[in-house]
């Protein structure tokens, strides 16, 4: 048996859903997907927009300006989703565990899954390691992607290299132009 805790991948899920929202519940399955869910999903009518809350929701704890109020929010969506963990086997696997109930809807599920994993990613590495691009910040640019850090030192700031670059030569530039 191994323990699926729901951990990076669901949080890294929650960040791609935000960034780059699917126009419909094949895209948001797809995405799960990709990001290592796998067994079924029971679709029901409203599930992309009640996905929509979902990440809405997330939202709101990753722009939470306190470390207390984002655990507030995190504590309260789980709340919602609460399941008595269990063993499953599904696809072969191995036997892990499951923070949810079985045929729960796609919103369900993802409610479940990234609420855990974010909690759990979030006291193991940290509660500031997540959050926005730092290139959104005021005085630093538009961009307005969310950033996970997994990174080692637990200094990831940009969403990309390129947001880097140009938060780097603003700086440059703020400088240089306070000289002349």
């Amino acid at each position: 048996m191994h323990l699926n805790p729901y951990g990076e991948y669901a949080v890294l899920l929650a960040a791609s859903l935000a960034n780059d929202w699917p126009e419909d519940c094949a895209g948001i399955e797809a995405r799960a997907r990709e990001f290592g869910m796998t067994g079924r999903f029971e679709t029901r009518p409203d599930d992309h927009a009640r996905t929509r809350e979902v990440i809405d929701e997330w939202l709101r704890m990753v722009d939470a300006p306190t470390e207390d109020e984002r655990a507030r929010l995190l504590n309260e969506t789980m709340s919602v989703a609460a399941a008595y963990p269990r063993l499953t086997n599904h696809d072969d696997e191995g036997w892990h565990l499951h923070y949810r109930d079985r045929n729960q809807s796609l919103a369900h599920v993802l409610t479940a899954v990234i609420s855990v994993g974010t909690a759990l990613h979030l006291t193991t590495r940290g509660m500031h390691r997540i959050g926005r691009c730092a290139a959104g910040l005021p005085g630093g640019g538009d961009c307005e992607m969310v950033i996970v850090d997994v990174s080692r030192n637990g200094t990831q700031r940009y969403c990309s290299v390129r947001c880097a670059n140009r938060a780097a030569v603003r700086r440059h530039r703020a400088r240089t132009s306070v000289r002349r």
